[in-house]
């Protein structure tokens, strides 16, 4: 039996969609169910350091996302001081299913303009040739170039990960 079966794919099919209308080269990865990036990249065979984990911020009314690396924790202050943004906090579970509902909580793409929602990507992730994002829900998953995403997202790129 496929691990995908009876599972809904708006999101991943979605991301998908956006990928290729954009013309960005990816690859999708079919997994098992998994509800933590290091999990993810475990069901995928990644290294840790080579998938990247959405963390879903907010300020007031406006959404931010910051990407780093799975192995990593995120510095809030770094990204505050970085943005500006002195009121960012983490975005709550409640927030995200009322307002993100075409993606699974949890399972927010790297695709900050599919939000939309500007970006944040942590340097660590651009050391690679390809990295492994969510796909929007819990069982697939995005192989593709840092680069690409950053130049798709027009994301800031800075250290953003606790030292």
């Amino acid at each position: 039996m496929d691990v995908n079966e009876g599972t809904d794919r708006r999101g991943i099919d979605a991301v998908v969609a956006y990928l290729a209308d954009a013309g960005v080269s990816h690859e999708i990865v079919d997994h098992e169910q998994t509800f933590t990036a290091g999990a993810e990249a475990r069901a995928a065979g990644v290294k840790p350091d080579h998938a990247a984990k959405t963390v879903v911020l907010r300020e007031g009314e406006e959404y931010r996302l910051a990407v780093i690396p799975a192995s990593e924790r995120l510095d809030l202050h770094k990204v505050r001081d970085l943005l500006g943004a002195s009121g960012l906090r983490l975005a709550s579970e409640d927030e995200m299913e009322a307002d993100l509902a075409d993606f699974e909580v949890g399972a927010v793409p790297p695709l900050g303009p599919m939000v939309p929602a500007p970006e944040v990507v942590d340097r660590r992730l651009l050391e690679h040739d390809r990295i492994l994002c969510t796909g929007g829900d819990h069982r697939h998953s995005v192989l593709m170039d840092p680069q690409d995403l950053v130049r798709l997202t027009e994301a800031k790129t800075a250290d953003v990960c606790e030292d």
